[in-house]
């Protein structure tokens, strides 16, 4: 793969990561469609589009994933959709990737890795950026939906471990959508009683699942073989900031002084405790 071609698609991916905000918020803020069932909506179309693209690959999902990372990945979509009835998709963004980065840092103290001093300091700050975020005044997020997008982040966090190492991750997420679809089915018939829908609501979900989430994916697994370790880490960190500029040039949203502090403490913080990790890796590797 030219190397046009890799930071074309992953430039992709990260649009479509931030993107999914950005579709949640409008769609639940602008339209007639409830969280439920946006969130059904976009696991059923995220399943059968990375289904199609497994069987374009020759294979089959049908033994694919497992139940407890569907079940995980079902929290997290769940969450995500319930936060932004009132989280502005900025701060939703940089809650659920610092939830994540937690999620999966934390894990790896919990089993032993070691942090260097630089990299307590970087954690550190990140936490102090998620506290300065969190704390009550004027342009403090709602507080239940900033938990509802730190539980999705928890949820995605636990999902991305239990992946980590899979042969063939496309198949291992598509198979875990096709897992998680009677979890949205289930929830769908529990909230029954409340569900709308409009065709603008459709399409935002039905994009959500479909483009956002299955083919941005698709594009960030066949990229990421190409890439760098260190280089796929330190990509993510665009993630929120890409929201963030999405949030105020199509949703109005603005960007205050209080976020703007924080994602300097988060987005600075997570990249010294990863990229800092991935250098040792790579020295003890040599």
């Amino acid at each position: 793969m030219s190397s046009a071609r890799v930071v074309v698609l992953t430039v992709l991916s990260m649009v479509a990561f931030a993107a999914n905000s950005l579709l949640c918020r409008v769609a639940l803020r602008g339209t007639g469609i409830d969280a439920v069932t946006f969130t059904s909506i976009r696991i059923v179309s995220g399943a059968v589009v990375l289904s199609l693209v497994v069987w374009g690959q020759g294979r089959r999902v049908r033994h694919a994933g497992n139940w407890l990372s569907a079940l995980a990945l079902f929290v997290y979509a769940a969450g995500f959709s319930f936060a932004y009835l009132s989280l502005p998709a900025s701060t939703g963004a940089l809650l659920l990737f610092a939830a994540v980065q937690a999620t999966m840092i934390g894990y790896g103290i919990h089993i032993g890795e070691r942090l260097s001093g630089l990299q307590w300091i970087g954690f550190v700050c990140a936490l102090a950026g998620l506290v300065g975020l969190l704390l009550p005044g004027l342009s403090a997020p709602p507080p239940g939906g900033a938990a509802l997008m730190l539980a999705a982040g928890i949820a995605w966090g636990v999902y991305s471990l239990r992946g980590k190492g899979a042969k063939n991750p496309t198949m291992e997420t598509a198979g875990n959508f096709m897992r998680a679809v009677p979890f949205a089915a289930a929830l769908s018939a529990i909230a029954h009683m409340h569900a709308a829908l409009d065709w603008p609501g459709l399409a935002y979900a039905i994009a959500s699942g479909a483009v956002t989430s299955g083919i941005g994916y698709a594009l960030w697994y066949a990229t990421l073989p190409q890439l760098k370790v260190a280089n796929a880490a330190t990509v993510q960190l665009s993630v929120p900031v890409i929201a963030a500029i999405g949030a105020t040039v199509f949703l109005g949203e603005s960007l205050t002084p209080r976020i703007l502090l924080a994602s300097a403490a988060i987005l600075g913080g997570v990249a010294v405790v990863v990229l800092k990790r991935q250098r040792s890796a790579s020295i003890e590797k040599t």
